[in-house]
């Protein structure tokens, strides 16, 4: 089967490289047994790979036993996967079957795999390695024939090293990974995804489908989305719902996502090279910082060189009496001040921009302070665009 089959095959949207990787890793390992953990954020649609490991397989025909092991208590998750005897605890008033041995011959997707208790994953450790489980309250061990996929949103290797997952059970179960990627990374996918979902709810509930402007699928791209899939599919049902006007701008998604003025400027990582624009903008707001820096500097020298005049005077000798020596008022440059005087002709004169993070943060802040936390205006003082101040306030962590 074909990428492209799978995907009509199972109602999977999306042209993302990634995804696509991830769906060819799950029809290439269907004809097997071995496990396999599925990883990526919450919201991405991570119980598709299973549907697809299952229905490409010779398991096919068997039951596809799907459990949220971050929903069951801990004090009945043993008893919810493995079952558990008449009278093995309190409430236990007859026996029952465990979801391992329900899904006998077909395949079990323990969803947030990395939430089970380290009691817990002992018990599927044995299952992985030999087949065998025990019911709760039981000794006899009973065999089962099961395909295990988990997935997991949490970083496993963290969890390792904390102590609350363990090691040997990760590398069991992880005999093939398959990644999904976030949301935010498919930006080509998202106005896919969107006219889908809005599809669908037109559907349901009878509605002309809502379609959003040119401006809206260019702010939708630039959105984070922290939930994910699960997010943007909230997103259409509320927009099919509410807004009587069928086609949605950007100023109509402010009010379903009030985050979106803060979360979809984009952001340069500290590794990538600035473009011609932003080396330009870092090299205005660091003048102005050594302009306002040097002005600084003068008015206190002025308020210094005053000071030793008026002390001068009083000094002043009177006729007969001895003379005093002149105190001279010309005094030598103060080392900061020399320092600022010669970076400000180094940046001029050679283009080169000095890293001043600190004062450039300070300067930022205080214009935040005058302002009360009016970005626009603060923008304005210092020079800059509300966007560029936008991303000075993240890459300064103010």
């Amino acid at each position: 089967m074909t990428i492209q089959e799978a995907k009509q095959r199972f109602g999977i949207i999306g042209t993302n490289s990634v995804l696509d990787r991830a769906i060819f890793k799950a029809i290439q390992v269907a004809a097997t047994d071995i496990s396999v953990l599925v990883t990526g954020e919450s919201g991405v649609g991570k119980e598709y790979i299973p549907k697809i490991i299952h229905g490409l397989s010779h398991r096919k025909h068997k039951p596809l036993v799907a459990v949220n092991c971050g929903a069951i208590p801990e004090g009945t998750i043993d008893s919810e996967l493995f079952g558990h005897e008449k009278g093995s605890f309190t409430g236990a008033v007859g026996g029952r079957k465990g979801y391992f041995e329900e899904a006998d011959g077909g395949t079990i997707f323990l969803d947030e795999v990395g939430e089970l208790p380290l009691g817990t994953q002992v018990r599927l450790l044995r299952v992985l390695e030999t087949g065998e489980f025990i019911k709760v309250g039981s000794s006899k061990p009973q065999l089962t024939n099961v395909r295990v996929v988990g997935a997991t949103n949490v970083n496993i290797m963290t969890a390792i090293d904390k102590n609350r997952f363990r090691e040997d059970l990760y590398y069991r179960l992880n005999t093939v990974e398959i990644h999904l990627p976030p949301l935010r990374e498919r930006k080509e996918d998202i106005h896919l995804l969107f006219r889908k979902f809005a599809q669908d709810f037109s559907q349901k509930y009878r509605l002309p489908a809502v379609r959003l402007s040119p401006d809206a699928v260019k702010t939708l791209e630039e959105y984070r989305w922290p939930g994910n899939i699960r997010q943007l599919r909230n997103l259409a049902e509320q927009l099919s719902v509410v807004e009587t006007d069928r086609e949605v701008n950007s100023e109509t998604l402010l009010h379903y996502i009030p985050e979106l003025g803060q979360r979809n400027l984009p952001m340069r990582s500290t590794d990538s090279p600035l473009s011609q624009s932003e080396f330009n903008t870092e090299r205005e707001i660091l003048y102005k910082v050594l302009f306002d820096m040097r002005t600084d500097l003068n008015n206190l020298r002025q308020m210094m060189n005053s000071l030793a005049g008026q002390q001068q005077e009083e000094q002043v000798p009177s006729a007969g009496s001895p003379s005093l020596p002149v105190v001279s008022t010309q005094r030598p440059m103060p080392a900061a001040d020399r320092y600022i005087e010669t970076t400000l002709s180094d940046a001029m004169d050679e283009d080169v921009v000095t890293n001043l993070q600190d004062v450039e943060a300070e300067m930022v802040r205080k214009a935040l302070d005058r302002h009360k936390g009016k970005r626009k205006e603060a923008a304005a003082e210092l020079g800059i665009s509300e966007r560029t101040l936008y991303r000075k306030i993240k890459q300064l962590d103010l």
